[in-house]
């Protein structure tokens, strides 16, 4: 059994992504972020659009333009929030895994990952909740860091915690982390072949238990 359980967000816990325009947050970013280096991100079954303004935030990473970035992409998000959805099972799931430690790690700036919990009535209120989004002194995932932030916050091992999340990009933070990973898939090209999955949500938090 793992000794913490690391949630993505975005279409792992909370649909919001769906709800986003992110074509409109994308060219008010590009407008902000000017030329930048060749996008070397992973591939995703994102949209072309939602991939592409992740793919910024990477690119924008360690550098001054990074915060203008991050707000343009925001102010979207967060104006999609009441057209959020959650996923299925997400209560029992959330309740499963509060045998241990939980963090939820996310692209999502934290003030609009916790409302998004929120409004569907997970740890509404909470300050303890440990939510780790996209911050200007971290690079984000795919890169390891906010796993590594949220392992440290729990007092665990990055070998002891295991990451549930839908994307490739959850997956290859996991691997660099150094912690275990089981994907939900949202489609069947979520994840090369080869990648531990589960059915559902409520799935992996029961494979990651040992249930």
């Amino acid at each position: 059994m793992a000794d913490a359980v690391l949630f993505d967000l975005d279409r792992t816990l909370v649909d919001l992504q769906s709800a986003t325009d992110y074509a409109a947050a994308l060219a008010d970013a590009r407008r902000v972020a000017g030329p930048l280096a060749a996008d070397d991100a992973p591939a995703t079954d994102w949209t072309h659009e939602t991939r592409a303004a992740m793919a910024l935030l990477v690119a924008c990473s360690g550098d001054a333009r990074w915060e203008a970035v991050s707000a343009a992409i925001a102010a979207h998000e967060a104006a999609a929030l009441p057209r959020s959805v959650p996923m299925p099972g997400l209560h029992e799931a959330w309740a499963l895994a509060a045998v241990v430690p939980r963090a939820v790690v996310t692209l999502l700036p934290e003030p609009v990952a916790r409302e998004a919990l929120a409004r569907h009535g997970i740890a509404a209120g909470d300050a303890e909740l440990v939510v780790v989004g996209r911050r200007p002194d971290d690079r984000p995932k795919p890169a390891p860091d906010g796993l590594l932030r949220a392992c440290v916050t729990l007092g665990v091992a990055p070998s002891a915690a295991v990451m549930i999340g839908d994307s490739s990009w959850d997956a290859e933070a996991a691997r660099a982390a150094g912690t275990g990973f089981v994907g939900v898939p949202q489609s069947a090209a979520a994840f090369p072949e080869g990648t531990e999955t589960a059915a559902d949500l409520c799935a992996a938090v029961r494979r990651v238990l040992g249930g």
